[in-house]
């Protein structure tokens, strides 16, 4: 389940995004512990800690002194709008340019969209 090509603490900050996004994870909800996440991964403490700091500098999640982290509220949101920009600059600004250079228009492109879409 891990990638051994990326950072253990950016894997465990993306698997939180990802049950926050998918709600797994709500909002003013607990998220499990450093401790918690290290064993269940089999990790280091003190990467699970990083990838929780990470996620906490990021606003994403805050701290209950002695009781732990939680889900700010608005995450998910915030979450999905950076997801949906990185996604945008990942696939399709590269998508829209090939289809410029193919001389196609973008309403070409959102019809070969659509019939892709209809492909089962």
């Amino acid at each position: 389940m891990m990638d051994e090509g990326r950072p253990l603490f950016v894997q465990i900050a993306e698997m939180i995004e990802n049950s926050i996004i998918d709600g797994s994870l709500v909002e003013e909800g607990q998220v499990p512990s450093t401790n918690e996440l290290a064993a269940f991964h089999r990790i280091n403490p003190a990467t699970a800690g990083k990838g929780l700091a990470k996620l906490a500098a990021d606003g994403i999640l805050y701290k209950k002194r002695g009781i732990g982290m939680f889900v700010t509220a608005g995450a998910r949101d915030a979450l999905r709008f950076r997801r949906r920009d990185e996604f945008a600059r990942q696939y399709i600004a590269p998508l829209v340019a090939e289809a410029d250079k193919l001389g196609m228009s973008v309403d070409e492109l959102k019809s070969m969209l659509d019939e892709w879409e209809e492909t089962p």
